[in-house]
């Protein structure tokens, strides 16, 4: 059974919509079209409620329109048993009194016409031009969509490839859904529950998206009270006997219009009451609930400076509720929801939730892109769209974004999970571009998310990022308000590592990652640190090794350095690996051998508190040399081989090197290498560091050997 068949009182408690009564209405469809020189009575509310939002619209092109849809639908009967023109009346009165403009409006009335009727497209183009063609053709290829379990997964893909990119097809789409919903009580229980499944998973989390805030909440109702009766019954009641008993929203209320009145701020103060699921969720999250836990205050004022205002006297006058404030105003929500919310307690303890917005921002909150009018056309100033294109008008271009994954996803099944995950996300995080741009993301996204949503598939050549000024990894996960430098490798052959599907959050990311790994099984073995062994360094004019460990690195040297004292055996030292200019001392150490270590390195200080007396050592003016070289760096495919073959390119040949094991997508490189002038090793450094991906090379540092 609908919400309000349940509980009749249920409308106005939460907005005093007028409805229409189909009977009546019925009867005068039947009668026919009343004279050309005004409207037919039967669209009477129609035209009442457009010219609400819209005192200057042209309602000629609705005459012509309710014309055309009754004659072609005389005749026919809905299932409830009132002639179909009742259905197109009602599903245009919603959206009417959402504020749509006249073009949404005549598509609305035309909607099934082409579906049900021998009204073609072309007549519709004929009569009521290009742009009502467009979205009657959108709703129409919308009703041909198969909404049985089955075909789930293709569902949603066909209704994306319907829409044609344009939301006023969408919400069309949800104003007929809605009423559909309402009447649904005449169809078997059965069917009622597969129709309020798909309205629950496909349609109610679009009608978010898209921000139209009336038809989500009536629809949850409509949905609960058929899936959850027994807890929509509880609810209902609940609901009943709070209306019975004193309001203390209602006393709130008066305190706040004092409060604003004394401060001389002009606004209009509602008591707000909660639709049934939203009490549900209270009762839910709380348990008990309270006498304010069945509303919530709106604060409507002009302008936006004014909202603030409003926040300081209140938050001035009553005790806040610090941890309930939100700032949609300056981050507004990713489907234009803009408000500030807050909570106050009153002198004897009642707690109050408060939303404060404009009366433009209420419209929006309510409609959504439906408050937008036409959302395609330029305003002035701004650049007209691509021809052929239709501009998305919602801030992160959500519904161009979906657009784009239906087509670059092949498995349904994998765009659908995505996407389900992706409409779940209730809650956006800001982040700044180095750019300074911002770039909207679900709460818990990570670098990875930031790339793909910055960069899309460029984002595959990602090797690290800086966040807030400090290097960190793509699994990072960032916050509101950070700043994220994202860093890109010129290599555009890279691609990403398997493991950055465990830090993907977002569908734009996942889809992409999967493609990509799909598309190029053969390279995943090849990525460096991605768990398997790593492959054998290339590097021309030496042999490679891998060593077993880090006492492989200390060899014997003896052309570069000579030392003070005779016969005995130099040693390089493998902690800090000297080479020439390098201000060095030596040790003596058992077997008659010197080793030779960097003035700075932790060995000399550790020797010195020993009471170990150093033993002079130089360089000799030319030799070849050996140093160990340590490289920092993101994990990715071909690293190694890049890594080798600059290294290579340098003129210096591996002795020996070792990949240690992926620490949260950091790799560590140490390279013993052989230079034939120790001249030529800050530029070897140079030539490592700009290798995509390696973000610090360093000579060797670990403790010395006893």
């Amino acid at each position: 059974m609908s919400a309000e068949a349940a509980n009749p009182g249920a409308t106005s408690r939460r907005r005093g919509r007028t409805r229409l009564d189909l009977r009546r209405i019925g009867r005068v469809a039947l009668l026919g079209p009343t004279s050309r020189d005004r409207l037919p009575d039967a669209i009477g509310h129609v035209a009442d409620a457009h010219r609400a939002h819209h005192p200057d619209a042209d309602l000629s092109i609705l005459h012509r329109a309710y014309v055309l849809a009754e004659s072609s639908h005389r005749g026919q009967m809905r299932k409830s048993g009132e002639p179909y023109i009742t259905h197109p009346l009602a599903v245009t009165l919603i959206l009417a009194e959402l504020g749509a403009e006249t073009t949404t409006l005549t598509a609305a009335l035309l909607h099934d016409t082409v579906e049900d009727t021998d009204v073609t497209l072309e007549q519709v183009r004929a009569e009521f031009g290009e742009e009502v063609c467009f979205l009657v053709d959108g709703v129409t290829k919308l009703e041909k969509v198969d909404y049985g379990a089955a075909a789930e997964p293709e569902t949603f893909r066909k209704m994306l490839v319907a829409t044609g990119n344009d939301v006023r097809v969408m919400s069309i789409k949800l104003a007929d859904r809605l009423h559909n919903m309402r009447t649904l009580t005449v169809m078997r229980p059965e069917k009622q529950a597969r129709i309020a499944r798909v309205t629950r998973d496909v349609l109610i989390p679009l009608a978010e998206r898209l921000g139209v805030q009336a038809l989500k909440t009536e629809l949850e109702d409509l949905v609960f009270a058929i899936l959850h009766p027994e807890e929509y019954e509880r609810t209902r009641a609940l609901i009943a006997a709070d209306a019975s008993a004193g309001d203390p929203l209602h006393v709130i209320a008066d305190e706040v219009r004092k409060v604003l009145r004394e401060a001389g701020i002009a606004a209009e103060v509602l008591v707000r009451p909660r639709h049934f699921v939203s009490v549900h969720r209270v009762r839910l999250k709380r348990g008990e609930l309270r006498g304010t836990d069945f509303g919530r205050l709106l604060v409507l004022v002009a302008e936006d400076a004014d909202c603030y205002g409003v926040l300081g006297e209140l938050h001035t006058c009553f005790t806040p509720v610090i941890s309930e404030f939100k700032d949609f105003i300056a981050a507004p929500k990713f489907n234009l929801y803009q408000s500030l919310h807050t909570a106050v307690a009153s002198p004897d303890g009642e707690v109050a939730e408060i939303l404060i917005r404009t009366h433009q921002m209420h419209k929006v909150a309510e409609a959504g892109v439906v408050a937008l009018g036409n959302p395609y056309t330029p305003t002035d100033g701004a650049e007209a769209a691509v021809e052929g294109e239709r501009a998305d008008p919602t801030r992160p271009g959500w519904l161009s974004r979906l657009l784009e994954w239906q087509e670059s996803t092949p498995d349904p099944d994998t765009f659908w999970t995505s996407l389900r995950a992706d409409l779940a996300e209730d809650r956006e995080i800001t982040v700044f571009r180095s750019d300074g741009g911002t770039l909207g993301l679900p709460a818990g996204a990570s670098c990875v998310d930031a790339a793909y949503a910055q960069y899309g598939e460029a984002a595959h050549r990602c090797i690290g990022a800086r966040v807030n000024g400090r290097l960190a990894t793509l699994s990072t996960v960032l916050g509101d308000g950070d700043t994220v430098q994202l860093l890109l490798a010129h290599d555009i052959g890279s691609g990403p590592l398997p493991g950055w599907l465990d830090h993907a959050r977002t569908a734009a990311a996942r889809i992409a990652i999967t493609r990509w790994l799909s598309a190029h099984p053969q390279d995943e073995a090849a990525v460096a640190g991605a768990g398997g062994r790593p492959p054998e360094p290339r590097a021309g004019g030496g042999a490679a090794s891998a060593a077993p460990g880090i006492d492989s690195l200390v060899r014997r040297v003896a052309e570069n350095a000579v030392v003070d004292l005779p016969d005995a055996t130099v040693r390089l030292a493998g902690c800090c690996t000297p080479v020439p200019p390098d201000t060095v001392t030596g040790f003596a150490v058992r077997g008659g051998a010197v080793t030779v270590h960097r003035e700075e390195c932790p060995a000399v200080g550790r020797m010195r508190a020993r009471g170990r007396e150093p033993v002079g050592v130089r360089w000799l003016a030319t030799g070849d040399c050996r140093v160990t070289l340590v490289a920092e760096s993101f994990g990715r495919p071909r690293l190694l081989a890049d890594l080798t073959e600059a290294i290579a390119t340098a003129g210096a040949a591996v002795v020996s090197a070792t990949v240690e094991p992926p620490s949260e997508q950091r790799v560590r490189h140490t390279y013993t290498l052989q230079l034939p002038d120790a001249a030529g090793l800050p530029a070897l450094m140079r030539a490592m560091r700009e290798v995509p991906g390696v973000y610090d090379v360093s000579r060797a540092q670990h403790p010395a050997p006893a």
